[in-house]
């Protein structure tokens, strides 16, 4: 019988989950180990093939808490499942373990679904892709990836990332500062993957000498966009003509990721958004690429997935799915 003393470096209540929910699934997983928990340390006992596994999947798990201060279960299921390991190997759900990029802190950036590794798949044999899904499918976070990787490799020259500056509820000139600190929030998504990737001062010199641009889409106009990737993010809130503006800017030896959410738009009520009429008419055409994300692709909080699906019934008119468990509710 072997045994080992792991001390935990993570927040405990983050890796173990709510009540315990993450140790009974790794216990589930290890069913010949002994797992037990206590404070700060963890007891393991059992063969030694499996002990050595569940060592190696464990101080994964650690590393993910500690880097992103949760756990999602989808994630503690990939890491358990193998998907996080060092070697490379194809799933029997389409995702392979190929690392698109390399990031701080030992991250490694890649494809966690099947369509997330369509994703990758298609900015290698197209010019122009679309990536559509709701919140939480990771669809700016491997695009402004892949760009990076991009540029690692010189593939292109610069990186330029924008999105139309539009948000549920507010308005630029409600905002303080000058015209930069208004954007920012704006902008911040991009900034936050870009962090992840990026070392802190490669990323301060390359925005400070243009080889990553970040702007809002109005200030597209009137460009042509040579030898660079470029992501249009939160496309659904942009109209049509503001679409056309920018997909006509693009230039030689370029790369165009349009990402957005349709269930999400927040333009005001008379305008459309021309995310789903550009689609419409681009699919097929030579060249371009749409991919489509779903509630399966979400990589966030378990919870998401879940609200993703209630809303989805609501916007269909249907009644609320039986059997859901509502928690408890305060009269």
């Amino acid at each position: 019988m072997n045994q080992r003393i792991i001390h935990i470096t993570a927040d405990p209540v983050i890796l173990f989950g709510p009540n315990d929910r993450h140790l009974r699934t790794i216990r589930e997983k290890y069913p010949e180990l002994n797992i037990v928990a206590r404070g700060n340390e963890v007891r393991v006992a059992g063969p030694k093939a499996e002990l050595e596994d569940f060592l190696g999947h464990f101080e994964q798990l650690q590393h993910h808490v500690a880097k992103y201060n949760e756990l999602p279960r989808k994630v503690l299921d990939d890491i358990l499942d193998g998907d996080g390991g060092e070697e490379p190997e194809q799933g029997g759900n389409g995702v392979g373990d190929e690392v698109i990029v390399h990031g701080n802190a030992g991250l490694r950036v890649k494809a966690r679904t099947r369509n997330q590794q369509l994703l990758v798949d298609a900015v290698a044999g197209h010019d122009m892709i679309f990536a559509v899904g709701p919140a939480g499918t990771g669809k700016t976070y491997t695009a402004v990836a892949l760009a990076v990787r991009a540029l690692k490799d010189r593939q292109v020259r610069r990186i330029i990332l924008t999105r139309p500056a539009v948000e549920a509820g507010e308005n630029l000139g409600f905002l303080p500062g000058d015209l930069r600190e208004k954007l920012d929030p704006y902008l911040q998504p991009l900034y936050d993957a870009l962090r992840d990737m990026v070392p802190p001062q490669k990323l301060m010199d390359y925005l400070d000498t243009g080889v990553i641009q970040i702007a809002p889409l109005a200030f597209m106009r009137g460009r042509t966009l040579d030898h660079a990737f470029v992501i249009l993010d939160e496309a659904q809130n942009a109209s049509l003509p503001q679409l056309k503006m920018f997909l006509t800017r693009m230039g030689r030896d370029a790369k165009f990721v349009i990402t957005g959410d349709t269930t999400q738009v927040d333009l005001p009520d008379r305008i459309r958004s021309g995310l789903t009429p550009a689609m419409m008419h681009l699919r097929g055409v030579k060249g371009v690429a749409v991919i489509e994300l779903d509630e399966r692709d979400v990589i966030r909080h378990e919870l998401v997935t879940r609200v993703i699906a209630a809303f989805k019934e609501i916007e269909e008119g249907r009644a609320p799915s039986h059997g859901r468990s509502t928690g408890p509710t305060n009269h």
